[in-house]
């Protein structure tokens, strides 16, 4: 795993959008590669470098377990977007199990984390 943007500064709960707006609204804001886009959840819209999965359309990988083959395109996407995100949350996990600190909120003031 490779990270290339750490944020800090925002504590428990934040809405995504509003992250995301702080993370490309900054001075050393986080750049996307010309025709690459990051993986975000359904909490944020589909921008320029960030792609989203469809609404409304099947999602989550146990519906697609019992046979069920994705019938429109948008589907067929969603089910490759979630096996990527997929992937990451091991990943985060797999840091979580190594990492102690990164399992629960911290004592310590964000400005000690910075």
């Amino acid at each position: 795993m490779q990270f290339v943007y750490v944020f800090f500064g925002w504590e428990r709960s934040v809405a995504d959008g509003r992250v995301l707006h702080g993370v490309i609204t900054r001075r050393h804001e986080l750049k996307v590669p010309h025709e690459y886009y990051y993986l975000v959840d359904a909490g944020y819209t589909n921008c320029e470098g960030f792609l989203a999965s469809f609404r409304s359309q099947r999602y989550h990988l146990n519906e697609w377990r019992q046979s069920y083959q994705p019938r429109p395109t948008e589907e067929f996407f969603n089910m490759k977007h979630a096996s990527a995100r997929n992937v990451i949350e091991r990943c985060f996990g797999l840091l979580k199990i190594r990492w102690a600190i990164l399992r629960s909120p911290s004592f310590y003031p964000i400005k000690t984390h910075n």
